[in-house]
């Protein structure tokens, strides 16, 4: 249940982000409200270890390079249909990678997991930003497509990082203290000084990054005492919750079809870890 409503939250978050004509802007007050909200934590946690904190600088790379695509994505597609592909995808990447590199086997229900992941992403990358008739536009897709390469690889790093820290909060806790700095200083380079300037976009900016600092620690938490692949695979169940906030609350048109095709993916990505 706490994984579902970490899935929640995450969508939630999402929207803030999309429904923002100033994706970037928005995703800095998402961030460094996140950062600012841990930052009375940290003395009450140990430092990291030379071990974790390779892992934390590694991890920060990757969280930078998703939001960076994100926005993209945002900006070319709607929300309906790039976050179940960003989602989605990252699960099926890393179930491949281990097949194909690491020798890992491929069960049935893992293969056709994988399929019903293609199926709806194909549904899904062919639906247009102007309505279900019209054109996609690639770059939507893509930029989706390398989304879901970053949630791959940040969320076996932080895996990593849960279990090798003394702590999973205290992981987590450093990592979203440093986490808002890199899309913060981007976003000042971009925007200015105006960015600093008090407006209500901070206040929904830290709705949502309360939103993703609970999210993210409920799935680090549940990672560091679970096998790592049935929270993924449960987590991303927040797809649907995704199509489900485009059609009701963004009003994005997209339609049942959307719906299933994203309950679809989530399907299929469940299926890869039974």
């Amino acid at each position: 249940m706490l994984i579902l409503l970490a899935a929640l939250l995450h969508a939630a978050w999402n929207a803030l982000i999309k429904s923002n004509e100033d994706r970037l802007s928005m995703m800095a007050f998402v961030a460094g409200s996140g950062s600012l909200m841990v930052l009375p934590l940290l003395p009450f946690v140990p430092l990291p270890s030379w071990e974790v904190w390779k892992i934390l600088i590694l991890s920060l790379v990757l969280h930078t390079g998703y939001k960076v695509f994100l926005i993209k994505a945002y900006t070319h597609g709607d929300m309906g249909q790039v976050y179940p592909l960003a989602r989605g995808t990252a699960p099926a990447i890393v179930t491949l990678a281990g097949f194909f590199f690491l020798g890992e086997e491929l069960p049935a229900l893992s293969t056709f997991g994988i399929f019903l992941i293609i199926a709806g992403i194909v549904s899904l990358a062919w639906r247009s930003k102007n309505g279900p008739r019209g054109a996609s536009d690639p770059r939507a897709v893509l930029y989706a497509l390398g989304t879901s390469a970053f949630i791959a690889a940040y969320t076996l790093n932080d895996g990593l990082g849960g279990r090798t820290a003394e702590t999973a909060s205290a992981y987590v806790i450093w990592l979203f203290a440093l986490d808002g700095i890199s899309i913060t200083l981007i976003a000042l380079w971009r925007r200015g000084p105006s960015l600093l300037r008090p407006q209500r976009a901070w206040l929904v900016g830290a709705a949502g990054g309360a939103a993703s600092t609970v999210a993210y620690w409920l799935v680090i938490w549940a990672m560091s005492i679970a096998p790592l692949g049935p929270v993924a695979a449960l987590r991303e169940t927040s797809v649907v919750f995704g199509a489900l906030i485009s059609g009701l609350i963004l009003k994005e048109g997209l339609g049942w079809r959307a719906v299933v095709a994203a309950a679809i993916v989530a399907a299929g990505v469940i299926l890869l870890k039974l």
